[in-house]
């Protein structure tokens, strides 16, 4: 019995070991999607995740208890959790009164966790147990960072909530994006990074999520040097007062200037299904239709459209929704199209 024991554990581990390694690089909404379509499928899951946030009920935890940042880590450990929906939800849970009002429960769980262990690695491991996870969750930094943006027209922008409420960005145009403190990588991402047989980054904002995992040192050195394939999944929509008017390639340039290589991304995915009219119409004050743009097959890269679309969600728009909701991809959609690239 315990030799048949034995093989039985030894071939579970052949399996894990055997499975292909995807690493997902960003944060946010974009990165929770991707990773609820791809944990259905039997891959080695990777989730690193940027660690620049300062707003909301995260800058507020941030401020008061010198944690580090633990919304977008958050959302990645309820995307990959297996546990019932109810812990989903506990997790996910915002409170709308008293003194606790905009905090969320996860966040300030994770922060407590990282208080009373005394590390975010150890908390995440904590957290991720609880929530019974399919895959990991590494922060991109253990250190404090912040995002700093110095525009063309001379103002500074400190921090990424300040970022983010700036609405003349892509008027002025960005001269110079940084990180101060710059922090340095975490060995579990860079290692993730090197073994990994496809990363995916994105969807995502792509100032605030995608690019401050780059910019902190030693990332986009080892992204260069991964000998995974490397796919850009492109937003749906652009971001007014940050991105107006970008194409699928413009989104890609940003990306390869961060990272300092032009060509380095294999496969670019963007969507080609356009949402309903009533839809777009919503989201008017929020952003526009991003599409491929006349000059985007002349990236040193493979492209793939096809229909991203979250058909039923769009199809069912509700007036307490927010509008950023309102038009967003689908898990499923995104989970196939990686696969299929992953081989």
């Amino acid at each position: 019995m315990k030799q048949v024991g034995k093989t039985h554990s030894n071939s579970m581990k052949k399996n894990k070991e055997q499975r292909k390694k995807i690493v997902v690089i960003g944060g946010g909404t974009g990165t929770f999607t991707v990773l609820s379509g791809l944990k259905k499928y039997p891959v080695d899951l990777t989730a690193i995740v940027t660690m620049a946030d300062d707003g909301g009920s995260t800058g507020r935890l941030r401020d008061e208890f010198g944690v580090l940042p633990p919304g977008d880590l958050r959302q990645c450990l309820v995307a990959l959790s297996e546990a019932d929906l109810v812990m989903r939800k506990l997790f996910n849970h915002r409170y709308d009164r008293g003194d606790l009002k905009g905090h969320n429960f996860g966040n300030i769980f994770i922060s407590t966790l990282e208080q009373v262990t005394g590390s975010l690695d150890k908390a995440l491991e904590v957290a991720g147990d609880i929530l019974n996870i399919r895959g990991r969750v590494i922060p991109v930094t253990l250190d404090k960072i912040a995002l700093h943006a110095e525009l063309k027209n001379g103002k500074v922008l400190h921090g990424e909530s300040e970022f983010m409420e700036y609405q003349l960005v892509s008027k002025y145009g960005i001269k110079n994006i940084y990180l101060n403190p710059k922090g340095k990588a975490n060995p579990k991402a860079l290692a993730a990074i090197k073994h990994a047989d496809l990363i995916v980054v994105g969807p995502g904002k792509l100032y605030t999520s995608i690019l401050p995992n780059f910019l902190v040192p030693g990332v986009a050195k080892a992204f260069v040097a991964s000998r995974a394939k490397k796919v850009y999944i492109s937003n749906l929509m652009s971001q007014q007062g940050h991105t107006d008017n970008f194409v699928v390639s413009d989104y890609v340039n940003v990306l390869e200037a961060c990272i300092g290589r032009k060509g380095v991304f294999n496969t670019v995915v963007y969507n080609t299904k356009k949402p309903h009219a009533q839809l777009l119409r919503k989201y008017a004050d929020e952003g526009e239709l991003v599409i491929c743009g006349k000059n985007c097959a002349k990236g040193k890269f493979a492209l793939m459209g096809t229909n991203l679309l979250a058909e039923a969600l769009a199809k069912t728009p509700k007036v307490d929704l927010m509008r950023r909701t309102l038009i967003r991809h689908d898990s499923d959609k995104l989970a196939k199209t990686i696969m299929q690239l992953l081989g």
